[in-house]
């Protein structure tokens, strides 16, 4: 398997990304993932095409809550190796390799944050390790079920004809407030050539569109794990999401018996880490020490 690393210096002096890099090796993959602060942990999954960075934002105002943040990079983001073959990459395999990873760590008492693709990696990890898991923070995501609406078909028919996937232009068309073109630059500075995007072109293919397509059965599952969730659970949706809509937040909170009413962020597009990553912290904050 050919695997890409991207240098080193692609991630010096990141804006807000000041962060000490860790490692650990999951079937010959050397995986990347933020720890930072002490305290129960909060377990954050990024979505597509994001890696930690995502969460800088957020990271600071939750180690200073009293937690510990744990951010991986999937296996072809951020930091982590990036098989070049994309049909490497599938549901389950991401779900294998952060398994794996988190495993390592030996994680108890935790918070999930999902968010886009964190959704169905992270819940799945979260009801598969329930005994590892007290709370869910769930964001602008879904599992799917083989349907899915025009606006995510024009975005999979977009990436299925860019396979170099224009992640700065993904990035700007998917946030709310303007973001200053070194963030942006931050954003893609994993992915320096097509050949290292092998993992980010595929995600999109990734989302079942029938309901015999392959991740559909899994995540069916999940779903039915969640409707007998009771522990707490956050529902926070952006108000400016054309995919994930508050309407599908509130199908979440509708589902799980623990959630709490839901939390809409205002000003805030799909990636509403990066609209309004202080205030979802602030919220979280109040959501963990309310017990």
């Amino acid at each position: 398997m050919e695997v890409f690393r991207t240098p080193d210096e692609r991630f010096e002096g990141l804006p807000g990304y000041d962060f000490e890099p860790h490692y650990e090796e999951v079937d010959g993959l050397r995986l990347h993932f933020l720890d930072e602060g002490e305290g129960d942990p909060v377990v954050c999954f990024h979505g597509e095409p994001t890696w930690s960075y995502l969460y800088r934002k957020m990271l600071p105002p939750l180690v200073e809550g009293g937690h510990r943040v744990v951010a991986p990079d999937y296996a072809g983001f951020g930091r982590s190796d990036k098989p070049t073959d994309r049909q490497w990459y599938t549901y389950d395999r991401h779900v294998e390799h952060v398994s794996g990873l988190l495993a390592t760590l030996d994680l108890s008492g935790a918070t999930v944050v999902v968010q886009d693709w964190g959704g169905p990696i992270g819940l799945r990890w979260a009801v598969e390790n329930e005994e590892r898991v007290e709370r869910l923070v769930i964001m602008n995501t879904g599992l799917f079920a083989g349907t899915v609406n025009e606006a995510f078909m024009a975005w999979r028919n977009f990436a299925e004809r860019n396979p170099d996937l224009p992640v700065a232009l993904v990035i700007q068309g998917a946030t709310k407030t303007e973001v200053p073109g070194e963030v942006i630059a931050a954003y893609e500075s994993p992915w320096p050539n097509a050949e290292s995007k092998a993992g980010v072109a595929q995600f999109p293919l990734l989302v079942p569109i029938d309901e015999n397509d392959p991740g559909v059965a899994e995540m069916n599952a999940v779903r039915e794990r969640l409707t007998s969730w009771e522990k707490p659970v956050l529902v926070c949706f952006s108000d400016s999401d054309p995919i994930f809509t508050p309407k599908a937040g509130q199908r979440f909170v509708d589902m799980i018996p623990g959630a709490r009413d839901l939390c809409v962020i205002e000003g805030a597009a799909h990636f509403l880490q990066e609209d309004r990553g202080e205030e979802i912290a602030a919220e979280i904050n109040r959501f963990l020490a309310d017990g």
